[in-house]
């Protein structure tokens, strides 16, 4: 079943899709009247629909029937994940959204050897999304995780500050994650640093406005694969991947 995402709440018995996932339907799937669709919706519902009518710019379907879309998480991690060199974030994005990451947000740390000017930064942000959207459907999430501007390490404590827990993973030790993580947390934000890792005032910055610093193990993970592992960790310890 092709899976997409509608812009609002469905209340009615109908629905029209249109731009880039008309285009899809149509062109690339080569989808006809009579065919079903998923469609979910911003209030966590899903949507089984039958296309009753495609135009070159538009796709109109009929709902069938609503359920609660179970494919989220019982928890909404927030990722926040240091610059790093080249396309490496591509691919932490894509597989971050597949686990059930719920919004990512890089930053810029002292250790960034990557350091994009901001009309840069905005067109690099804009791929990212794109990157997340199409992995949401992939994945068929419920819903679409945003990639949200870069901000400043400076910026983390205020950022995360609506999560109930805020974890840094620290490549020169820290708590054991598993004493940190309530399994029954409803929200948690995770830190993962640049190729180089963080400056050890950077971290002692972010424990005195009450962020916790954890351990990934005893070995030195990569910038990209830091932020996989923490988010599969903290899914197990809150039972989301059950």
């Amino acid at each position: 079943m092709a899976w997409f995402f509608a812009d609002t709440d469905i209340t009615t018995e109908s629905y029209t899709l249109s731009g880039g996932d008309a285009a899809h339907i149509s062109r690339s799937l080569r989808m006809k009247a009579g065919e079903g669709l998923t469609l979910c919706t911003p209030d966590g519902r899903r949507h089984e629909c039958e296309i009753t009518e495609i135009t070159r710019d538009e796709v109109r379907v009929k709902i069938l029937s609503s359920t609660v879309c179970e494919q989220e998480p019982g928890v909404k991690i927030s990722l926040y994940i240091a610059l790093m060199k080249g396309d490496k974030i591509d691919d932490v994005i894509q597989k971050a959204v597949e686990l059930g990451v719920h919004d990512i947000t890089p930053f810029l740390s002292a250790r960034c050897i990557s350091r994009p000017d901001a009309k840069s930064l905005l067109k690099k942000q804009q791929r990212w999304q794109k990157i997340a959207d199409n992995a949401a459907s992939q994945s068929r999430r419920g819903i679409i995780p945003q990639v949200h501007p870069c901000i400043d390490i400076a910026q983390l404590p205020q950022a995360a500050k609506a999560c109930e827990q805020a974890v840094v993973f620290y490549e020169c030790g820290g708590e054991r994650l598993s004493s940190l993580i309530s399994p029954t947390a409803k929200s948690l934000a995770l830190i993962t640093g640049a190729e180089g890792g963080f400056e050890e005032a950077e971290i002692e910055a972010l424990k005195a406005n009450g962020i916790l610093v954890a351990t990934l193990g005893k070995r030195i993970l990569r910038a990209q694969t830091a932020p996989i592992a923490a988010l599969c960790a903290a899914m197990l310890l809150t039972g989301n991947l059950e």
